[in-house]
């Protein structure tokens, strides 16, 4: 993975709703041929988002990208954890954080986020995702 990857506090930071709006007009547009590039920015953008059912809609097309393309698996596996632990669900965040480190296991945005997915396990706190 490159050394450029989204850390935590990204995915924390929301796209403007103008931006958002761009990569979905995008998306839309494709249609049925949608390329994997399109798709991806809009779960990336999806994910980043405040409105819970959004990071939702943002997974279920992750996993859509994981299922269909295997050569975007790994880059997938880290994206899927860190939206995963935007809503809490620490054990999903772990489980596919824990694959990417089976695949990669000097990589660092992968350690950082096992250890930030470990504390708030530990620790029970919430990370104060509100729903919109």
């Amino acid at each position: 993975m490159k050394t450029d990857a989204p850390r935590v506090e990204d995915v924390e930071r929301p796209l403007s709703s103008a931006e958002l709006e761009v990569l979905k007009r995008q998306f839309i547009k494709e249609g049925e041929y949608v390329t994997i590039q399109t798709k991806f920015n809009y779960a990336w953008g999806l994910v980043r988002s405040a409105d819970s059912s959004q990071v939702e809609q943002g997974i279920v097309l992750l996993v859509e990208i994981y299922t269909d393309e295997p050569g975007r698996r790994r880059e997938c596996l880290y994206f899927l954890a860190l939206a995963h632990y935007k809503i809490s669900n620490y054990s999903e965040a772990r489980t596919y954080n824990q694959e990417l480190l089976k695949l990669e296991p000097r990589n660092a945005q992968a350690q950082s986020l096992a250890k930030q997915i470990d504390e708030k396990v530990s620790t029970g706190t919430e990370i104060g995702y509100n729903d919109c």
